[in-house]
């Protein structure tokens, strides 16, 4: 069957690629497991790097993901699963309400009608956030939460996320939404996350470069590591449909890390001289939209599925520091 990713360019599309690409087979939405045959990545750019775009069964479709045109390359009649990452992020959502609802919300939809034309119900996974919830919260959200955005991007993902339980629910897709928390620890350059500084403040000093964080040395947030990540996308892929009773949104397990944490984190695992070169300084719209996000969840449906939370941030820096030193001499 045929595997499309979108934002199969980007750092975690490549993970997820080559995971799918070593697994061989996927579940499909009747439950029988199935070779992978295609594996067709959608992005703005093309992805670049890695051995496994050699194999035979990896394409690619290069173009605007809110292009229709683009999308209908992609999905064809032989689609079993896409999985949904391409997404404007919060910070720019935030900042352009515009292109943050046209990558958001319109090509969301325009990719959920195109696979409603498949003669059979495909799966659909759809990369949602912790920015659904805001304001106001308990000190552990369970999962049964109503959705209180306070974002722009929030709204977006919140949007996307009744679309897909609609759509599951008259048969058009076997769709589920996994919120995932802030994934962290990020290679490459900063983008216009508003949490994009969690990876920069580990990232950067490790590179011997100098970073300034944003947000409150108390500010707390829900994370998890990119290999996390990657298994329980697929873990949430994998599950029958008959799991999922009443809604199709699963809060994804994390753990909760102050941002001093992280930095304290950073001196255990590499010492005083690379944590040195975090500074600090407020950015009042960023620490707005991290205050505002939720610091825990009880995440029971997810666990009760098998997704897993990460043992530490010591770990992460750890697993970041691993990922860095085997790439590298390799084209990012």
């Amino acid at each position: 069957m045929r595997v499309v990713i979108t934002g199969g360019a980007g750092f975690l599309g490549k993970l997820l690629a080559a995971k799918i690409l070593e697994r061989g087979a996927l579940t499909d939405a009747s439950g029988q497991l199935r070779e992978v045959s295609e594996l067709v990545l959608v992005d703005m750019n093309a992805a670049q790097g890695e051995p496994w775009l050699a194999d035979k069964r990896v394409s690619q479709v290069i173009g605007d993901v809110a292009d229709r045109n683009v999308l209908a390359q992609a999905v064809s009649a032989n689609t079993g699963s896409v999985f949904h990452l391409a997404a404007v992020v919060s910070g720019q959502a935030e900042a352009d309400f515009d292109i943050g609802m046209r990558v958001n919300v319109d090509a969301t939809r325009t990719l959920l009608e195109l696979m409603r034309t498949l003669s059979l119900p495909a799966k659909f996974v759809f990369t949602s956030s912790i920015a659904v919830f805001g304001g106001a919260l308990p000190a552990v959200l369970a999962d049964d939460q109503i959705l209180t955005p306070q974002g722009s991007y929030g709204a977006q993902k919140a949007i996307g996320e009744m679309l897909v339980s609609d759509m599951a629910r008259k048969g058009m897709i076997d769709g589920r939404s996994l919120r995932l928390p802030t994934v962290t620890v990020r290679p490459g350059k900063p983008n216009k996350a508003a949490s994009s500084f969690a990876s920069g403040i580990i990232r950067e000093p490790l590179a011997g470069v100098d970073a300034v964080c944003p947000a409150a040395p108390d500010a707390k947030m829900w994370v998890q590591s990119p290999p996390r990540v990657i298994d329980n996308l697929l873990i949430g892929h994998e599950v029958a449909a008959s799991h999922l009773t009443h809604t199709r949104s699963i809060s994804v397990p994390g753990i909760t890390v102050s941002v001093r944490d992280m930095v304290d984190s950073l001196r255990r695992v590499a010492g005083d001289h690379v944590a040195d070169r975090v500074t600090w300084q407020l950015d009042p719209t960023i620490d707005r939209l991290v205050s505002s996000w939720p610091q825990a969840f009880s995440a029971e449906r997810g666990k009760a599925l098998g997704m897993t939370a990460d043992t530490s941030f010591d770990d992460m820096v750890r697993a970041y520091l691993v990922y860095i030193n085997s790439t590298k001499g390799a084209t990012a």
